[in-house]
């Protein structure tokens, strides 16, 4: 293991004090107090945030003073919980510890993707290089997913966490929700054109895929379970699309079963295809692995208004749901006021990434439609597909303070 500096030391050791202020703080309790209404299912104060998990390089990278490749790491893990307080002033909650995962991992294919990547700093664009051309020809290149843990990469991540900085900031074991992606992998391997094509030239092929990680999926999960490998996913514990597992109904100790802990599904590689496509070829395979769930998170970018009606409402542990700029809103709205689902925000990223000072009225517009689309809803709001604030933190700060303005003058509970 590489020789942490006493240089290195002193900036990790400053940062986790810096962390466990704002944690003790009566403003992170304030925080705190709003993301235990949704929890509860009380419609008071909705929270905001600003994601940053497309542009490190303007938050994390320039704040960097570690030295060594270990070091920086474990200061980029404890700059990204500051990120939300100290740059943005947004409703990121702080929790006490040094959040630690089990490392493992579930792969629901063999074959591994390639990507053309843009060129040019930090550019998001990429082409996919199909590895499976004709999914006849070579639906057996996806045979042999797998899963697992490194539970000595783990052991090993805690001890250097405890002994830097543990005195200060005790290492905590903390589990995210369960993943169970099948469509995104998928159309990493084969590309969007060929896996719509293969929905009409090779249904039941289609079906076998399907089949396949969905089964790894559930084997998964037992082996989790068998292994003694689950952990509780309430409070700050993350759920995919950077929210957290704030809840009222999951054990907060002894889980031991998938049903106890929160799940994420996702399907927006079938945005364009009909509902009853998404019905024939995702949603039984997806009502497999609900099942296997205690609460489910559900949706990235995809529209969720159409496949609502006849799918996404007939899971009752459903608790949280994107909604994207790409959905009709105020249906969307329609569909879950009053109930115990999250109206999960995404909104239009353009008004802060576009260059130039920020349009307050045009984005104060926007929001208003968003505020009054959720209103009567538990309400979240996190602005991600964020690629560049252009190194300014204060445009991101402003961009919170007027998300908060406008649902305070806009939304209703």
């Amino acid at each position: 293991m590489e020789t942490i500096s006493q240089k290195d030391r002193e900036v990790l050791r400053n940062l986790a004090r810096r962390k466990l202020e704002y944690a003790n703080s009566s403003h992170n309790a304030e925080i705190l107090k709003k993301w235990d209404a949704l929890a509860h299912g009380r419609r008071e104060a909705p929270t905001v945030r600003l994601l940053f998990s497309n542009f490190p390089h303007e938050v994390i990278t320039p704040r960097l003073r570690c030295e060594g490749e270990t070091a920086r790491g474990l200061e980029a893990s404890l700059l990204s919980s500051l990120v939300g307080r100290e740059l943005f002033d947004d409703d990121t909650p702080l929790s006490l510890y040094f959040e630690v995962h089990w490392d493992t991992w579930a792969s629901p294919f063999g074959a591994k993707p390639h990507f053309t990547r843009a060129s040019g700093g930090h550019s998001q664009g990429f082409h996919i290089d199909p590895v499976v051309e004709d999914l006849a020809e070579d639906l057996d290149k996806l045979r042999g997913g797998s899963f697992g843990v490194d539970r000595e990469k783990t052991k090993e991540r805690i001890a250097l966490a405890e002994d830097l900085f543990g005195d200060i900031l005790p290492v905590k074991m903390t589990m995210g929700s369960l993943t169970g992606a099948v469509t995104n992998p998928l159309v990493s391997l084969m590309g969007m054109e060929n896996y719509y094509c293969s929905m009409y030239d090779y249904p039941e092929k289609l079906h076998e895929v399907m089949e396949m990680a969905t089964r790894l999926y559930e084997d998964y999960y037992d082996f989790l379970e068998k292994e003694d490998l689950l952990l509780p996913t309430c409070g700050m514990s993350p759920v995919a699309q950077e929210s957290f597992a704030f809840n009222s109904e999951l054990p907060e100790e002894n889980v031991t079963k998938t049903t106890q802990c929160w799940g994420f599904l996702e399907s927006q590689e079938t945005t364009a295809v009909s509902p009853e496509a998404y019905g024939e070829f995702v949603y039984p395979y997806q009502d497999r692995l609900v099942k296997r769930y205690g609460l489910l998170s559900y949706g990235c970018c995809e529209r969720v208004d159409a496949i609502w009606p006849d799918y996404l409402s007939k899971w009752k542990n459903l608790r949280k749901l994107s909604v994207s700029p790409f959905n009709n809103e105020p249906q969307v709205g329609e569909y879950l006021r009053g109930s115990n689902v999250v109206y999960y925000s995404k909104p239009r990223a353009e008004f802060v990434t576009n260059p130039g000072p920020l349009d307050e009225d045009a984005l104060r517009g926007y929001f208003k439609g968003v505020c009054e689309a959720a209103s009567g809803c538990l309400f979240e709001m996190a602005q991600r597909e964020v690629g560049t604030i252009f190194g300014d933190y204060e445009r991101g700060r402003r961009y919170v303070q007027i998300a908060k303005e406008c649902i305070e003058e806009y939304w209703k509970p």
